[in-house]
């Protein structure tokens, strides 16, 4: 017999009472759920997240981004975390992020774009950026941004949290600790800037780990169009960085470049 890793029943309660909370909270939309899973589902995921020399891992260095390592290829992941992954692109929990966003026909990306397992080393940063905002393949916008943390023990003072800045990238809005079972929704557009962009200073062997998934929708608001774009990087004031060709395609898969490339503006 199946059995389910999300209360579903939960998640609707939750999402009707988050709406407000979410959608007013600065800089840009989003929440942060602490004690997300039920605790013997969060143990047999976090056990089941593989370790630096597991295969599977892409390794990321550049100036903006290093040392993050991601698995992106479903079937590479382990079966508890699979399963969870699963659950997270299934009905009830697009219908938890469609009424607590506000934002209709959400659709899960099965593939993983982007997204998967990730975790960063120790040393390791993400500068602040924008998401890329258009999905080659679907034609599809994309809306939302859920990252789930599986960092057991975290101290305040080995950084890694996940900074939400102004639009103009002038100010440092929220912090949110990545610390584990902390479930953290957010939506993108031209203003969500958002990174870890201070080096982690956690002991040897102790990464900074997450569930990343990211959501879609077919056409956006008037108010947030704006030219297909891959992720777009920026130095926090004081901050110097030299942003790469490799930088500036992060992420992105060579079909998204090309659709760039041939500036695909088309809704």
């Amino acid at each position: 017999m199946y059995n389910e890793m999300l209360d579903l029943a939960k998640l609707d309660w939750m999402a009707r009472e988050l709406i407000e909370p979410y959608k007013t909270n600065p800089p840009f939309p989003h929440i942060c759920v602490d004690n997300f899973l039920d605790d013997n589902v969060y143990r047999e995921a976090s056990a089941a997240f593989p370790g630096r020399k597991e295969p599977g891992w892409f390794k990321f260095q550049s100036a903006a981004e290093n040392l993050k390592l991601q698995i992106q290829d479903f079937y590479s992941i382990p079966p508890a975390l699979r399963g969870l992954i699963l659950e997270m692109n299934g009905p009830g929990f697009v219908r938890f992020l469609e009424t607590l966003t506000g934002i209709t026909g959400l659709v899960p990306d099965p593939h993983l774009h982007g997204g998967g397992l990730h975790q960063t080393l120790p040393g390791g940063h993400l500068g602040l950026h924008i998401d890329y905002n258009y999905h080659p393949e679907w034609k599809l916008d994309r809306r939302v941004n859920v990252l789930l943390y599986f960092n057991d023990t975290w101290e305040d003072d080995w950084a890694g949290h996940l900074q939400l800045w102004d639009e103009g990238v002038q100010h440092c809005v929220q912090k949110i600790a990545p610390i584990g079972n902390r479930l953290v929704v957010f939506s993108t557009n031209e203003c969500s800037w958002h990174g870890h962009p201070v080096p982690l200073a956690s002991p040897a062997g102790v990464a900074r780990r997450s569930i990343a998934l990211y959501y879609y929708s077919n056409g956006r608001p008037r108010d947030e169009e704006a030219e297909v774009h891959t992720t777009r990087f920026q130095a926090a004031p004081g901050e110097r960085f030299p942003l790469t060709t490799r930088d500036f395609l992060h992420g992105i898969t060579p079909p998204y470049a090309k659709a760039l490339a041939r500036r695909i503006v088309g809704r």
